[in-house]
């Protein structure tokens, strides 16, 4: 049988089911995963507001690494909680996922049934529902862009809306690099919403208050705590998420080793510090001073986005690469499709392809997502990205060198905003 045979006939995951509440009987089995690891880490959990807070209410996680779960267990301790889990999450543990209360969900989709599971946690079965809606790890450890419809679905849920914003787990283990680095814990767990605010303010001023209550930066507290990172190798991947150099702007010349971060166009290197600040070590070209143009890393990630938008302001934004592409159906496993045409334009996204002797076709208008989710080296493949529908997830792995994950995710937001932009205001 042919891969796209394959995936035409694959049994769907089914998006419907009800959630399960989590059962008694695997609630101390979550405990005992979850409580070593944040102890071993000195998990110290700020509480404002919380102390007569009790289910139903809905959970709003910052998401910057696997023991993000962890953290939220022990923060909710001893409430049970349904969650909100990427497809992805599900492969080979489908039954395990949905026992503990997992609840599956297509990054970037509009998907109303999940409407209809979260009403089932709240409502019917008086649950937590914990949300992380940024649906990525932290690219760089800021808050990632949040979407309009987060205010609306607080408004409808008519129950408390809680804030865990957590700290030390992207610098424990940032995406772009997953060793540990032994960094200890912190989360701020507080009650940002109640019933009776949600019944009277407007979306948009729910929107603000959740938007507020988001905002972090690792690197920021990293540096007020005096969090030393001293592992020689803490800058080896960091040109995943700086793929642009700040000094000559060359774009896919970043490369990386032990704790710098140089350009192989115009020789300039930096050193990342052990507390998280980069400094320029080595000229370039002919430059007597050594000057560093961001000693703060989100800075260089917003200089690149700042070049992204003015690429989509002036139309000219457009990649266009050949891309390995699986598929996931359902929870038992990738399909291997075989290699496409990406295009990423002002338009958005197209993947066109023939995957033996069938023709395919998936486009996702600008509009239709307002960020898209990147990994970097995913299990070993690679750097991707995903698009879905409402059945299928398509892992795209592009095979140039000329190209950056990070960019078409920057650009996504960019375009997004680009269109609405104009929609708004079409004069």
């Amino acid at each position: 049988m042919t891969a796209p045979q394959r995936l035409a006939r694959a049994k769907r995951f089914d998006m419907k089911r009800k959630p399960f509440r989590q059962l008694t009987i695997l609630r101390p089995v979550t405990w005992l995963i979850s409580y070593p690891n944040v102890w071993m880490r000195r998990l110290k959990i700020n509480r404002v507001g919380t102390e007569a807070v009790k289910p139903p209410f809905l959970l709003l996680c910052t998401h910057h690494a696997f023991i993000d779960f962890m953290v939220t267990t022990a923060a909710i301790f001893p409430y049970r909680a349904n969650y909100v889990v990427a497809i992805d999450g599900f492969i080979g543990r489908e039954w395990l996922l949905r026992l503990v209360g997992g609840i599956c969900k297509r990054k970037f989709t509009t998907d109303l049934q999940l409407i209809r599971q979260i009403k089932e946690v709240l409502h019917t079965n008086g649950d937590v529902l914990a949300l992380y809606p940024e649906a990525r790890y932290t690219h760089v450890g800021t808050t990632a862009v949040l979407p309009d419809s987060l205010g609306k679905m607080a408004k409808l849920a008519k129950v408390p809306v809680v804030m865990l914003n957590m700290h030390g787990n992207y610098l424990n283990s940032p995406a772009w690099n997953l060793r540990k680095r032994k960094v200890p814990l912190e989360a701020d767990y507080s009650l940002i919403l109640t019933g009776e605010e949600l019944a009277h303010l407007s979306v948009d001023a729910i929107n603000e208050r959740i938007r507020g209550a988001f905002e972090y930066d690792e690197y920021r507290y990293q540096l007020e705590q005096g969090i030393k990172i001293t592992v020689p190798w803490r800058a080896e991947g960091l040109e995943k998420p700086l793929y642009q150099c700040a000094h000559c702007k060359s774009e896919y010349t970043m490369y990386s080793k032990g704790a710098t971060i140089g350009c192989s166009a115009c020789s300039k290197v930096w050193q990342i510090d052990e507390l998280g600040r980069l400094a320029a070590i080595a000229k370039a070209d002919d430059e007597e001073d050594l000057v560093t143009e961001y000693s703060h890393i989100p800075d260089w990630y917003e200089f690149q986005r700042a070049q992204v938008r003015a690429q989509v302001a002036e139309g000219r934004y457009h990649l266009q690469v050949d891309a390995h592409v699986e598929a996931l159906p359902n929870a038992r496993g990738y399909i291997s499709l075989g290699m496409a045409t990406l295009t990423h334009s002002m338009e958005g996204f197209t993947l066109q392809g023939t995957f033996d002797g069938t023709p395919f076709l998936l486009v996702k208008p600008a509009l239709s997502m307002y960020s898209c989710h990147i990994e970097w080296e995913y299990k070993g493949k690679g750097d991707c990205i995903d698009l879905s529908t409402l059945d299928d997830t398509y892992y795209i792995y592009p095979k140039s060198k000329n190209s950056s994950v990070t960019k078409i995710a920057l650009a996504t937001e960019e375009l997004f905003n680009h269109h609405r932009s104009l929609a708004l205001d079409p004069s």
